[in-house]
């Protein structure tokens, strides 16, 4: 009995191993990206809509602090965060949103995770788990926060080769689930200096 027991606890042991090396590798390998460029595929499932909201386009970011999602599909529409600065510009409505961002709220969840800003481990209880996929040579982790609600976790899925997120899938204590899928990824690359501008009009209307 003994015996068992002593075997058991081995296995616990290699599984948090397991567990917490691939967490370290894969916040290692997003630290290390001074730049990224991704498709993504933006699924939003309400508790009270029933069908979701699906949303496609194109993400960069380029540390240490500037991030852009241009969306192309339904709607236009581009995301920018530069340094403290949060922008929303809908082209079709000439319209900018702008707010300051806190450096809380710029390494919150998703964006502090795919920047490699939001420390897996200190933040975040790893555990191993599975959901539906079709990717190979994958990785999935769950991670639930240490401070806030339990039924607030993410869903990861790893690329067991290059350790960067293919998925990442939130969900809150209300039900709802929030999806990206990420694909022709690309890591280190130079982008054009006018990437995280905004070319506007000179009708545009800035709310603040």
């Amino acid at each position: 009995m003994k015996r068992l027991f002593f075997v058991f606890g081995c296995v616990l042991v290699l599984y948090a191993q397991n567990v917490n090396d691939i967490a370290q590798r894969t916040e290692a390998r997003l630290r290390s990206l001074n730049s990224l460029q991704a498709d993504f595929v933006q699924t939003y499932y309400s508790s009270s809509v029933r069908a979701p909201l699906i949303e496609k386009g194109r993400l960069y970011i380029q540390k240490p602090g500037w991030m852009r999602w241009d969306y192309t599909d339904p709607e236009k529409k581009t995301f920018l965060i530069k340094d403290s600065l949060y922008q929303e510009y809908y082209p079709e409505d000439k319209q900018l949103v702008q707010k300051s961002l806190s450096e809380e709220e710029g390494e919150a969840d998703i964006l502090g995770l795919l920047t490699g800003t939001r420390s897996i481990q200190d933040h975040y209880t790893v555990e191993s788990t599975s959901f539906p996929t079709d990717n190979k040579s994958v990785h999935q982790l769950k991670l639930i926060p240490r401070e806030n609600d339990p039924d607030n976790y993410i869903l990861l899925e790893v690329d067991a080769k290059t350790w960067l997120i293919l998925k990442a899938v939130s969900f809150d204590w209300a039900g709802n689930k929030q999806e990206f899928q990420f694909s022709q990824i690309k890591g280190d690359i130079s982008l054009p200096k006018d990437t995280f501008e905004l070319k506007l009009p000179p009708d545009v209307d800035i709310i603040k």
